[in-house]
């Protein structure tokens, strides 16, 4: 009991880690941004210019205000533990792709201003997700699509350009990555469970094949 009490801790310390962290980053360098009067707006990405693709790797990590933030952590720490959970061998690939192939995507479509803020990696995160339970098939992971589905599904809404001063473009870049990835992964994907009675059904249809094949075997030779 206290070993398996122990290695539920691991695991959910393992699973939570990644994403924590990376919040924690970006509080960190929001608090700078507060007491410091500063801005770190210029490292935002500025699409189809040289000096803007910087905002690939740094745009990610600055947001406009605290309401920006919390918008995006709070989604961030739960699909992340999410990614890191159902995807144990590969989020440490996963998300660096998605990350940087959403940036990339941005920078190529994105309006020519400043766009900032981890929103597309939150689109990108639940496309991922989502996506990987319709093609997997996994009776959790298929669940967990259609929670993500509940709760973020006005972020559906995020994709269309309904309010300028949002960036729709990293929104949407954030999603065909999703999309992309949970295609490109789609063998590393977490199995459906088989149910014993299945496993035994396949059994008795590999057994009537077979006998089958020997009886009609049998037959030719006469």
């Amino acid at each position: 009991m206290v070993d398996k009490q122990i290695n539920r801790k691991k695991l959910l310390l393992k699973t939570i880690k990644l994403p924590l962290l990376f919040v924690l980053i970006l509080w960190v360098i929001k608090i700078i941004e507060i007491y410091s009067n500063i801005s770190f707006i210029e490292y935002g990405v500025l699409p189809r210019e040289i000096s803007g693709i910087k905002g690939v790797f740094f745009s990610p990590f600055i947001h406009k205000d605290f309401k920006h933030l919390i918008n995006n952590s709070v989604p961030l720490l739960i699909l992340g533990s999410a990614l890191c959970y159902f995807f144990k061998t590969n989020y440490k690939k996963i998300f660096p792709l998605i990350y940087l192939f959403s940036g990339l995507l941005l920078w190529c479509l994105g309006r020519t201003n400043l766009h900032i803020g981890a929103s597309g990696i939150v689109y990108a995160l639940a496309s991922f997700i989502f996506f990987s339970g319709l093609i997997s098939k996994n009776k959790n992971l298929s669940a967990l699509s259609l929670i993500v589905v509940f709760i973020y599904g006005g972020l559906f809404w995020g994709l269309f350009p309904t309010q300028q001063e949002i960036s729709w473009e990293g929104h949407f870049s954030g999603f065909i990555s999703g999309l992309v990835f949970a295609w490109f992964f789609r063998a590393d994907l977490p199995k459906r469970k088989k149910y014993q009675w299945e496993i035994d059904e396949e059994i008795e249809i590999s057994t009537k094949q077979d006998k089958e094949i020997t009886v009609n075997y049998e037959y030719k030779e006469k």
